[in-house]
């Protein structure tokens, strides 16, 4: 079968090296892929915001199965245009419709449809300029840290943890006059958890489903989680704390009850579901849903994945996925993600990459780059992506560190402690 893959991260960058292992996938497409994509799947040149013209080339080429990897394609309904139009009835897409988006393109929807099956989450007020006199008297009469998170899509920016009870309150004001444009039309306040969070992966077609192995990240730029907020500088699968007694309680508390809310409200999901969790005492918490895979944990994530990706997408669009216990390397994964200098703020694009050609046991996965003149250059804030093996956390995040450092190009930076505080 031909397979298109959504997307140009390093998160679609897993997907490719994955599915290229499968041997049901005849030809591979990716759009618009990145500077390494090109080593496992062929590139299609198409504006995939542009549902028609995807279809029209899926048609052409022959694919029958879309898998995608970033979160706006899913809000925007993808899968919805697919399964309505006749002439794409032969092209399956791997991710939920749009109502099924909606656990992550809403924080609201996701914070109602935790209350509706009791899944535990933080307590929380919807806030509008309507009601922003409720929200400003919650914050005076609450003690910080302060949650305020905007409801849509903020490309993982929206989300405020704030100490100062005036600082919060300027900016819920800041986030409703368009802080983070339409997504903050409508912010989310939620009471603080304090604990240690971890991601668990889940792959559904609605009513059955299958866990992958879980993850740690590390959002924060600087060195024992300080700084700005980032897409991810790095990932630990698996996660040393999370052991039987907890992932029983994810799985009967959490995971169960959101299966049971999907077929519940009759909802069409088909793909993967990310549950951000937190670890609160010994008890799990859901911080957040998203409708597809994580980004950087699914490159420690899939590599770590010994089943046959295709065969289980191929399950979850014909309503056929076999619940059972997937089979996992027994090593520690862990990511290294090298970035542009100035990221997450402003910074340059186009500089010249070296990367060594062979990396060992470590797999490289790009993320924010392309091709010019026959050269790999930089082209994103997160630039590329290197996972390792190990026995130990140390021993696969020394082997990631010693080839970042092989890698250059002006401004490389990395953090030198992924996983560091999961060492006991």
């Amino acid at each position: 079968m031909n397979v298109l893959i959504i997307g140009g991260g390093g998160r679609e960058a897993t997907f490719c090296w994955k599915l290229s292992q499968s041997p049901l996938v005849n030809h591979l497409f990716i759009a618009p892929g990145n500077g390494g994509t090109s080593l496992y799947a062929k590139t299609l040149d198409v504006d995939v915001k542009d549902f028609e013209k995807v279809g029209t080339l899926c048609r052409q080429l022959r694919i029958s199965y879309i898998i995608v990897g970033p979160e706006a394609p899913l809000v925007d309904g993808i899968y919805d245009f697919f399964i309505s139009h006749q002439e794409y009835s032969e092209i399956h897409v791997i991710g939920p419709s749009q109502e099924g988006a909606q656990l992550e393109g809403s924080k609201a929807y996701a914070k109602k449809f935790m209350a509706d099956y009791n899944i535990p989450t933080a307590a929380y007020l919807e806030i509008t300029s309507d009601n922003l006199q409720s929200g400003l008297d919650h914050i005076e009469n609450n003690e910080g840290p302060y949650v305020l998170k905007a409801d849509g899509l903020a490309a993982g920016k929206g989300v405020l943890i704030i100490q100062e009870r005036e600082e919060a309150k300027q900016e819920l004001k800041s986030m409703l006059d368009g802080k983070f444009g339409t997504a903050s039309s409508k912010v989310v306040i939620e009471a603080f958890l304090d604990g240690i969070e971890f991601s668990v992966f889940v792959l559904t077609d609605g009513q059955e489903y299958v866990i992958l192995p879980e993850a740690k990240d590390y959002k924060r730029i600087g060195e024992g989680d300080t700084g700005l907020n980032t897409g991810g500088m790095g990932a630990v699968s698996p996660v040393p704390f999370y052991d039987d007694t907890l992932k029983e309680k994810v799985e009967n508390q959490i995971i169960i009850p959101t299966i049971k809310g999907i077929k519940d409200r009759g909802i069409d999901y088909k793909g993967f579901i990310f549950l951000g969790l937190i670890r609160v005492g010994q008890d799990p918490y859901v911080i957040e849903y998203n409708c597809r895979m994580g980004d950087p944990e699914t490159e420690a994530v899939l590599p770590r994945l010994n089943d046959d990706l295709m065969e289980l997408c191929v399950e979850v669009a014909e309503s056929k996925l076999q619940p059972r216990n997937l089979s996992f390397k027994n090593a520690y994964a862990t990511t290294v993600m090298l970035v542009s200098g100035g990221y997450p703020g402003s910074y340059e694009k186009g500089k010249e990459m070296s990367i060594p050609k062979s990396q060992g046991e470590s797999i490289l996965f790009h993320a924010g780059t392309t091709i010019k003149d026959d050269q790999v250059v930089t082209n994103g804030g997160r630039v590329i992506a290197i996972t390792s093996f190990g026995q130990s956390i140390e021993s696969a995040v020394n082997k990631s560190k010693d080839l970042a450092e092989q890698i250059q190009f002006e401004g490389k930076y990395y953090r030198r402690d992924i996983g560091y505080d999961l060492i006991s």
